[in-house]
């Protein structure tokens, strides 16, 4: 695992050891962040369901005023900030269930990036509850990340691009 472009291009993370942590492979996470390359610069970004932290120590990278890590678990957490003690970064870190947290913070965002456990059925949840709170701002940009192309619609919020990168289908989504 590894930063793949910005300040701290090419940096080596901690990565997690076992199979309960998914990253998001260098590929997709760089054709990512050339999508996302116009938005990135002074952004809030939230990292939900963030593991081991890779989307947003990227964003950091890149030059994200303020990223928001999320997970449920300590374990992730604690190898998030070890990366983040790499880098010599602060960055907000919850750790809190994804809806607990959704609906407890007053914080917007400009970048919302949704990588669940593949198939948990917490994606489209996690999506439908930042469009009721509207905590993705006006211009801004969900992202979810699943095992499959996203069908369905979300009530206030656009899907307008899906892109499939291995195993990882990345789906677009912008305020309605």
């Amino acid at each position: 695992m590894r930063i793949v472009g910005g300040k701290y291009r090419g940096r080596s993370l901690t990565p997690f050891k076992g199979k309960d942590v998914r990253p998001t492979s260098d590929r997709a996470k760089e054709s990512l962040f050339n999508i996302l390359a116009p938005e990135i610069c002074g952004a809030n970004v939230l990292d939900l369901f963030c593991g081991s932290g890779g989307i947003g120590l990227e964003a950091i990278s890149r030059g994200a005023d303020l990223v928001v890590f999320n997970d449920v678990s300590p374990e992730s957490l604690a190898i998030l900030r070890k990366n983040l003690a790499l880098l010599k970064v602060e960055a907000k870190i919850f750790n809190l269930d994804y809806r607990a947290f959704l609906e407890k913070t007053d914080i917007t965002f400009d970048i919302i990036y949704v990588d669940p456990p593949y198939k948990s059925g917490f994606g489209e949840d996690a999506l439908r509850r930042i469009a009721a709170r509207r905590l993705l701002n006006t211009g801004g940009v969900a992202v979810l990340e699943s095992d499959r192309p996203f069908e369905g619609s979300i009530e206030g919020l656009v899907r307008y691009d899906e892109r499939k990168y291995g195993i990882a289908c990345l789906t677009f989504f912008s305020p309605d």
